[in-house]
């Protein structure tokens, strides 16, 4: 939603690039917040009670898009925004450890990415149907709308999940943390460290990418928001696509190669993207959903792999570093600002750099220690 959201609000509060970047700040910013809370709460209270809790909170954010449509205040979508973050950070802390640990260790890389398969189809559907939902028949900005439906929508899920047989499942109980001492701890743990690092960047790539899409069709390519929305859905039907193919390519690539190797390809695009006019500019700018797609479950996959107990704070702090979305955005709004959003590129760009030389050279197995019957 935030992709759609962007470039809306550019056009209703007549912002700047800078300025609308805040969405992804708002979003972003609360992994810096929360996930240790989080996890106190998940430890003392169960999954269950965790997931009721987020639906309600991402039900409320989505329900402060009315009032804050109503006043006219960008003020007041931001704390919406914050608020509807809140509720999936505590989806994210929970579940995707959760998913790791669901089975033998060799097969934790195609969980992840398996599940990830599902989030992208919801992706590829928003921004056709968020479009439509926000621009009415006349163009008029209405983008208030598409939450108000959410709000219901997501209200009722938790209402099924209270009345649900879905058990408690609450963590086992470990030792009070701190986040210093959850970073030194993390150092015993190489891949671990520096995944934690790669995961930040990987996370301002994507909203980068994601974010600029729309403003990058619209103004250096010379298309309308709903043709361009359409590009963006291409966009994400690859990274969909590309996800259940991972499924059954991890099976016999190692997952640190495929990530370099996507990791180069989508070096080449953002190249072609930034200093070339091919007249298919946006084919290959939807193309980075192909590699982008795997980047997140397999990352998160490889930086706990091996950590045995440690799994739980590892996450904690592999969700720590999604706050890169909060900081690689407004880098981008400005260089966009003063240079042209497609040199803005740059930045995506230069994330997907650092990635690329984590994966070959930081992993569990990296491609400096390979060797036959190295394990």
């Amino acid at each position: 939603m935030n992709d759609i959201l962007l470039p809306s609000l550019i056009q209703y509060f007549s912002l700047n690039y800078t300025q609308a970047t805040m969405i992804q700040f708002s979003f972003y910013i609360t992994y810096i917040i929360f996930p240790l809370p989080i996890a106190w709460m998940i430890h003392h209270y169960g999954y269950r009670v965790s997931l009721l809790v987020a639906l309600i909170t991402c039900s409320l954010g989505c329900a402060l898009f009315i009032p804050a449509r109503f006043l006219d205040s960008y003020l007041f979508v931001l704390i919406a925004i914050f608020t509807v973050s809140t509720g999936i950070t505590v989806i994210n802390v929970a579940a995707n450890p959760f998913i790791t640990l669901l089975g033998d260790p060799e097969g934790a890389h195609i969980r992840m990415n398996f599940v990830q398969v599902f989030s992208r189809i919801g992706y590829a559907a928003t921004p056709l149907v968020a479009t439509a939902l926000i621009y009415n028949n006349i163009g008029k900005i209405r983008f208030h709308f598409p939450y108000m439906l959410l709000a219901v929508a997501i209200l009722i899920i938790a209402v099924f999940i209270y009345f649900s047989k879905m058990p408690s499942l609450k963590a086992a109980k470990e030792d009070k943390f701190s986040v210093p001492g959850l970073f030194r701890e993390s150092i015993r743990y190489r891949h671990l460290f520096f995944g934690v690092i790669a995961m930040f960047f990987y996370v301002g790539a994507e909203a980068c990418t994601a974010g600029f899409f729309i403003p990058y069709l619209t103004e250096v390519i010379g298309l309308s928001k709903t043709e361009a929305a359409k590009y963006l859905t291409l966009y994400y039907i690859f990274a969909a696509a590309m996800g259940l193919t991972a499924v059954f390519v991890l099976r016999f690539v190692r997952a640190h190669k495929l990530v370099g190797f996507y990791g180069i390809s989508m070096i080449l695009c953002y190249l072609v993207v930034i200093f070339l006019k091919t007249g298919y500019n946006e084919y290959v700018l939807a193309s980075l959903g192909l590699f982008l797609s795997i980047m997140f479950p397999t990352l998160f996959s490889l930086a706990i792999e091996d950590i045995g107990a440690f799994a739980g704070k590892g996450s904690a702090l592999l969700n720590f570093a999604i706050v890169g979305g909060a900081v690689f955005p407004p880098i981008q709004g400005m260089i966009a600002d003063k240079f042209g959003v497609h040199v803005s590129y740059i930045v995506p760009c230069f994330c997907i750099v650092i990635i690329t030389i984590y994966s070959f050279f930081f992993t569990k197995i990296p491609l400096m220690k390979r060797s036959i019957g190295y394990k």
